[in-house]
C-alpha cells in the first residue's frame, strides 16, 4: 500500500497530509470542507484573528457533534433494541395440535 501526499488548504493555509493508498480524494475533500466551514463559523461568531484559537474552537464544535451523534444514535440502538424484544414477545408459537385450516375447496365433513 503506498501512501501518497495531497495539498489541502483549511481557513486559508496550504497543507501537505499523507494519506492511505486506498483513501479517496473526494472524502478528503468533503473533510477539509467541513473544517474549514467550521473554522470561519468560529472565526466569526468569535471575532478572533488567532489562528490557533479559532482552530481549537472549531475543534470543540465539531467533536460536540460527534459526541450528540453518538448520544443519538446509542439512543436510537436502545430503541431498536426495545422495539426487537417487544416484537418477539409478541410472536405466539404455533403447538402442533393448533387448529388446521383447509382449502375453501374441501366440502365439509
Amino acid at each position: 500500500m503506498t501512501d501518497r501526499i495531497l495539498e489541502i488548504e483549511i481557513f486559508g493555509q496550504r497543507y501537505k497530509i499523507r494519506v492511505k493508498g486506498e483513501e479517496d480524494e473526494k472524502y478528503i475533500g468533503h473533510l477539509t470542507s467541513l473544517v474549514d466551514q467550521k473554522m470561519h463559523e468560529v472565526a466569526v461568531k468569535s471575532k478572533s484573528a488567532d489562528t490557533t484559537k479559532i482552530a481549537v474552537l472549531a475543534a470543540l464544535n465539531i467533536a460536540d457533534e460527534l459526541f450528540l451523534s453518538q448520544k443519538k444514535l446509542d439512543q436510537l440502538n436502545e430503541a431498536l433494541g426495545h422495539m426487537e424484544t417487544e416484537i418477539e414477545s409478541l410472536e405466539i408459537p404455533v403447538a402442533a395440535d393448533d387448529h388446521t385450516f383447509s382449502d375453501a375447496d374441501e366440502s365439509p365433513s
